[in-house]
């Protein structure tokens, strides 16, 4: 597959989300980067914003086994991946398998569970596997979680541990629409009852697994000049030498964003990646691994502030 042949399958993915979803271009452009390049997301944003809505159209648009997990207080590891459970008529154990077995998990809310239920996600996260009674599982290569939490509630929740943080690729805040989007949103919503679904709003599949894997492939094939590496690495040691910043980003952060730079030149049409990818990529794929100092802290900076400054700063090759 060319990477012409990935941005037409992008904009046909694109087009189909949008019968369902007004808006949102962005958590969009960054959910087929995420496909492309392997990763999974961390939609963070308050009710009513359509982060489930546009994870389930996703999935119908892509043709992806969809699985969801409402996460809560007494959520327990076992509950998601699954456990070997004892046949009395067999005198065996049976794989009773989790919600985790699926292309892609919506991990809804999954800051309303305690750590050690977010941490049954990491390995699946990182290996696409999961252990069961010391025997591994192997699970969807495109295995994608999408994950959301509100910012708004905090009693009752349990921040992510930065371990986990580290596994998504981006991390994407939405904002509420814009004046004309919502008068586009009440017009088409306002009569409907009931739960919104997208198959009934006229989401089609689009694509299939073959058709992923090619454009995997085709991404991989993408150019990274030594010249976009040094600035890749120049931006992601800025944010370790910052004194705004408690803890920088890791190199696998910039491994990760120098993938998401190839899908994001792939989605473009283009088969190298510019300078340009990566300063679009370097907000969502770096604001969740950063801790800011307490100084920061103290003078009410935040993490996309700094990590704005940091971006005019570091410069780009030409």
């Amino acid at each position: 597959m060319h990477v012409n042949e990935v941005k037409a399958v992008a904009d046909r993915i694109r087009t189909e989300i949008a019968k369902a979803v007004v808006g949102q271009d962005g958590a969009v452009d960054l959910l087929l980067t995420a496909l492309f390049a392997g990763g999974h997301v961390l939609l963070e944003g308050p009710p009513g914003t359509a982060k489930t809505l546009l994870a389930q159209a996703f999935a119908r648009a892509v043709g992806l086994d969809y699985g969801r997990i409402q996460f809560t207080p007494d959520l327990m590891p076992g509950d998601i991946i699954g456990s070997n459970l004892f046949n009395f008529q067999t005198s065996a154990f049976t794989l009773t398998r989790g919600p985790i077995f699926c292309e892609l998990l919506l991990a809804d809310e999954i800051n309303r569970t305690p750590p050690k239920t977010q941490a049954a996600l990491l390995e699946a996260m990182q290996e696409r596997h999961i252990t069961i009674d010391g025997q591994a599982h192997a699970l969807s290569k495109r295995f994608t979680v999408v994950a959301t939490q509100n910012p708004i509630e905090q009693q009752g929740t349990y921040p992510l541990p930065e371990a986990q943080l580290d596994r998504f690729l981006f991390k994407h805040v939405l904002a509420y629409p814009s004046l004309e989007q919502e008068r586009a949103i009440i017009a088409a919503y306002g009569s409907r009852t009931g739960q919104m679904d997208p198959i009934a709003l006229g989401v089609e599949v689009v694509t299939d697994a073959p058709t992923i894997d090619a454009a995997v492939n085709a991404v991989a094939d993408v150019r990274l000049t030594d010249e976009v590496i040094g600035y890749v690495a120049d931006l992601v040691r800025a944010t370790r030498d910052s004194a705004d910043v408690d803890t920088g980003a890791s190199p696998r952060a910039a491994a990760m964003l120098a993938v998401a730079a190839r899908a994001r030149a792939a989605l473009e049409g283009r088969d190298y990646v510019i300078p340009d990818d990566v300063k679009l990529l370097a907000l969502p794929a770096l604001r969740h691994r950063l801790v800011l100092s307490p100084a920061a802290e103290i003078e009410g900076r935040r993490v996309d502030q700094v990590l704005a400054g940091l971006v005019e700063r570091v410069a780009a090759p030409r």
